[in-house]
């Protein structure tokens, strides 16, 4: 009983000595020590590593348009890997993405595209037929402008869901435009309808609308 009563004592009134930290100033550096409490103010500058952060904005949202069905913004994107061009993330002054758009743009494809479009892009994929993917090597495909193209990996379009989620780095995308180009190159045309389709939502993955 006396064991029992002493640890009682020792344990609930004794003060515990993680108190003491508080009144003896030699430890209290560890809690009132010279630095910046985030938050705290608005007036402390903040600096990142350059290109980490889009100081100016990110990258403009057509989804209205779009999903309107027109194409005028869309048509008007141009890819910046054409003409040997190197792809930049957004923002200003940020180093080029190290390693090799081509290669890159391949992968994507496999990765995203080539399922429903076929590792050729002639709609020969695992489920190009459940899904009534199209043949990417019609003269309509290859009419089409990049920003179109662009933009319905972005959003999406009909049976097709958006991939703007999925490869958020415009650069990227535009690796797969390229990709998706390199193949109508290397590919005849491929018989089939030649009247270009609006611009539509996707009715198989939202295309959200940004407002800003």
């Amino acid at each position: 009983m006396l064991l029992c009563g002493g640890c009682d004592f020792y344990y609930h009134r004794i003060p515990s000595p993680d108190d003491l930290w508080y009144i003896i100033p030699w430890f209290d550096h560890m809690i009132h020590a010279r630095y910046i409490r985030p938050y705290e103010t608005d007036s402390v500058p903040r600096y990142t590593p350059e290109g980490s952060v889009p100081v100016t904005g990110s990258e403009p949202d057509w989804s209205a348009e779009w999903i309107s069905g027109k194409s005028t913004t869309a048509d008007a994107q141009r890819n910046p890997l054409t003409a040997g061009g190197q792809a930049r993330l957004a923002g200003p002054a940020v180093p080029v993405i190290p390693r090799d758009m081509a290669a890159a743009g391949d992968t994507l494809y496999h990765t995203y595209c080539s399922v429903c479009h076929g590792p050729s892009g002639n709609a020969d994929g695992t489920v190009s037929r459940q899904m009534a993917a199209p043949s990417l090597l019609t003269g309509r495909a290859r009419s089409y402008s990049d920003g179109y193209i662009y933009s319905i990996i972005r959003y999406g379009r009909a049976v097709m869901p958006r991939y703007g989620d999925k490869v958020p780095i415009p650069a990227e995308r535009w690796a797969i435009v390229s990709h998706v180009r390199r193949l109508q190159a290397e590919s005849p045309v491929v018989p089939g309808p030649t009247t270009p389709v609006p611009p539509a939502p996707s009715a198989t993955g939202s295309t959200p609308v940004v407002t800003r």
